[in-house]
């Protein structure tokens, strides 16, 4: 019985590091991927005439400058916001509707590979931002410290 013991200790140990650590990955990935492509929006010129018509609504509506600065700042802005897990849901819903109008206007009709700009890479990108907003940001996180500060008035 003593195996059982320490097997269960060390996935005690898992659960209780996976409290800090687990999220922060995924929080780091996603601010990477959705930076990155909000700073190269921030520096190059706006595509986005060329595909408002595919965008769902109401972004189909709204003018081509202001989805392109929409896009540009909640990328840049969230990628922050991930990096630090402050507002982390927020910035994840953000994220997620981001997502959606991309892959609807942009990546549907590519097919499923991601080196043909399909959907398989803003369906990756899906899952861990479901994760995010239903597990929160873990415990190494701005959110965490603010929620135990909370706790404790």
């Amino acid at each position: 019985m003593w195996l059982a013991e320490v097997v269960r200790r060390a996935f005690e140990g898992l659960d209780r590091a996976g409290e800090w650590l687990a999220t922060l990955p995924i929080r780091l990935l996603l601010a990477f991927e959705f930076g990155n492509a909000g700073l190269e929006k921030l520096r190059g010129d706006n595509w986005f005439a060329h595909i408002q018509d595919d965008f769902l609504f109401p972004f189909s509506i709204l003018p081509v400058g202001l989805s392109w600065f929409l896009a540009t700042w909640t990328e840049i802005l969230a990628a922050i916001a991930l990096v630090i897990g402050l507002g982390t849901r927020f910035a994840v819903v953000s994220l997620i509707i981001l997502d959606i109008v991309a892959w609807h206007s942009v990546h549907a009709g590519n097919g499923y590979n991601v080196c043909d700009n399909g959907w398989l890479l803003p369906l990756f990108f899906m899952v861990m931002l479901v994760t995010l907003l239903f597990t929160g940001p873990g415990k190494l996180s701005v959110d965490a410290i603010i929620k135990r500060r909370l706790a404790t008035v």
